[in-house]
């Protein structure tokens, strides 16, 4: 009997994946900065208690369940299973009305529904069509009402030209995790490829995703729709300069 191939997974659909690398994604400092970054983010966009947000790609739900702590009426959206589980079962566990849902960001839209969306750590540019970053953006612009604020939050190619390292290793509590990267498409993408070691096991990852430079996703933006884009250096608004940590886009429709 002939056998048939399964079609595989892109690395974005793929739940083996995700749940592979969210002990390095999800790390303890990581969900310790988490309120730390709502705040910032909560100042730098200007909304108020009780306001609709939208968190696009909230993974396992650490900035959702902290907006929803200081009072706002939260959504949030992500393709993985396992971390929109996790992200309900924190927010249940928390006493808090969190509603999680899971849909593609290329789909999801709530027409004129919420006052601000935030999109937090580089979970944008995943897609190797172009066409569907802009739709991501679009889907945006349409589910804010009129004077909504969008967050982006991404590594910007200034910084990664800067700090740019083609390998690099960090060893925490007997786990060796390894990096490779590389730079293509003219400096428009760069892959990744994530080896673990631990307990004597070994798995391997490969994602790689889109990389804007501030006038690149301002561009982007405001073709999207957007009236006015600000850059900033990190979530505190600092000046995107070559001390920048990271590209903030506020966009405002």
């Amino acid at each position: 009997m002939r056998k048939i191939q399964e079609k595989q997974k892109i690395w974005y659909e793929d739940e083996k994946l995700w749940k592979g690398v969210a002990p390095l994604l999800f790390n303890q400092k990581c969900i310790e900065t988490a309120a730390e970054e709502v705040k910032q983010a909560v100042k730098l966009s200007g909304i108020r208690k009780g306001a609709k947000v939208l968190d696009l790609c909230c993974g396992i739900g650490r900035h959702s369940v902290e907006l929803a702590r200081r009072g706002f009426n939260v959504i949030g959206v992500d393709l993985t299973e396992e971390y929109i589980d996790k992200a309900r079962r924190k927010a249940r566990a928390q006493g808090l009305n969190v509603q999680f849902i899971r849909d593609d960001m290329r789909r999801f839209c709530q027409l004129d529904y919420f006052d601000a969306a935030i999109n937090m750590f580089t979970a944008f540019g995943y897609f190797e069509n172009p066409a569907d970053d802009r739709r991501v953006l679009t889907n945006i612009y349409y589910s804010l009402r009129k004077g909504g604020t969008l967050i982006i939050d991404v590594v910007g190619k200034e910084i990664i030209a800067r700090i740019f390292c083609r390998r690099h290793w960090d060893e925490d509590n007997g786990r060796i995790f390894l990096q490779e990267r590389k730079i293509r498409q003219d400096w428009s993408w760069i892959d990744n490829r994530w080896i673990i070691l631990e307990n004597g096991k070994r798995r391997e990852f490969r994602f790689g995703h889109r990389i804007y430079s501030a006038a690149e996703l301002t561009g982007l933006l405001k073709d999207c729709g957007f009236s006015s884009v600000r850059i900033y250096g990190d979530l505190t608004g600092a000046d995107y300069d070559h001390n920048a940590k990271r590209l903030i886009a506020v966009a405002k429709k």
